[in-house]
């Protein structure tokens, strides 16, 4: 008989605790539904917490981590998923750690899950953010090739936004491109190819006359010109 109560005890145990996570989950998916409408992004943080604690799953996780890095909290989407890399990690998993990992000053470790992204799916976004990382690297013709694949599959409608202004902007993505192979260039050979970078920005802000980091550049290499450092 006391074998016969335990057990049924455990048994409403059980029952009582599936009953409350089946209530949990509903609360929270309502609550993320709510704060979604809301615009509210601690909110959804807090409900796919709460619903990842309830009912662990992978893609949430990944989901969630894309919350934090769109949110430019990159050291906490990195502890939600890591930064190791998986053989069967999402995309959405891949570009959280590409894009925190550089936003975190790691350019050698955000390059592998960038040219991992490439490998999926090749295009112009991809190439820019790859060659922007290789001249950090120094690797200049490995960035070029970056560059002149970008270049190659650039289609009109493809902007890129800047934020070193008081005003984020766009501009075209080839126009983007562009800058960024005047910068490929020039420090390709910092001496004989200056003219040929300042062309290049030249380019750029034909293409798009608000393309300000484009001027701020070729401001400097003018100056440079004009006053070129003593070796």
């Amino acid at each position: 008989m006391k074998k016969f109560i335990f057990i049924l005890a455990i048994t409403m145990t059980f029952g009582a605790k599936a009953q409350t996570n089946s209530d949990l989950k509903k609360h929270f998916e309502s609550y993320y539904t709510q704060m979604k409408a809301q615009g509210d992004v601690q909110g959804i943080i807090n409900a796919m917490t709460h619903l990842q604690v309830i009912e662990p799953s992978q893609q949430r996780l990944d989901t969630l981590a894309y919350v934090y890095v769109t949110e430019g909290r990159n050291l906490e989407a990195l502890n939600t998923i890591g930064i190791e890399q998986g053989a069967n990690d999402s995309d959405i998993n891949t570009e959280v750690k590409a894009i925190a990992l550089k936003a975190l000053n790691q350019p050698q470790r955000a390059l592998v899950f960038y040219e991992e992204l490439f490998k999926r799916n090749a295009n112009p976004y991809l190439a820019y953010e790859i060659a922007d990382i290789k001249t950090q690297l120094q690797d200049f013709a490995g960035a070029k090739a970056s560059v002149d694949y970008g270049l190659a599959n650039v289609q009109p409608d493809m902007k890129r936004a800047y934020y070193e202004s008081n005003r984020p902007y766009e501009v075209s993505m080839k126009a983007a491109l562009t800058y960024m192979k005047a910068l490929v260039v020039f420090n390709m050979n910092q001496t004989d190819n200056l003219d040929q970078a300042i062309g290049l920005l030249n380019e750029a802000m034909t293409m798009d006359a608000n393309f300000n980091l484009a001027k701020l550049s070729k401001e400097a290499l003018e100056a440079r010109k004009a006053n070129p450092p003593k070796e």
